[in-house]
């Protein structure tokens, strides 16, 4: 069992910068694939970010690659989003996720066994 809550979001200024947290209760957290997802209004939830279990492998939507990072800290059950050079298309709640898998980063959501309540980015153009 995993618990995610996620922080860090708020409103940025296009061109502006934010990190968002999510941290994990669970002895099993180094255990976990993760991601983070995005939904608009109006919008289904989409992929954004994902990191494996160890952190060595990373994959990103096309919209976000070289604006976005995607790091993980086992040792304190964390994982971060770094989000740079922010749009206004990037206006969503974002989630953070878990999956219990071992293999190639998964951006179905429904893949996905754990997740976060969100957390609101607005960015004003």
């Amino acid at each position: 069992q995993v618990q995610l809550v996620e922080s860090g979001g708020g409103l940025v200024q296009a061109g502006g910068s934010l990190r968002l947290s999510c941290a994990a209760s669970g002895r099993t957290f180094s255990r976990y694939n993760m991601a983070w997802f995005r939904q608009a209004p109006g919008k289904e939830r989409e992929f954004v970010a994902a990191i494996s279990w160890s952190g060595g492998g990373t994959d990103y939507t096309a919209s976000v690659k070289g604006r976005f990072t995607i790091t993980r800290d086992n040792a304190k059950n964390m994982v971060y989003l770094q989000m740079n050079n922010l749009k206004a298309e990037d206006t969503a709640v974002y989630y953070c996720a878990a999956d219990y898998s071992v293999g190639l980063l998964r951006v179905d959501s429904t893949k996905y066994d754990y997740w976060g309540q969100g957390t609101q980015v607005t960015v004003s153009s």
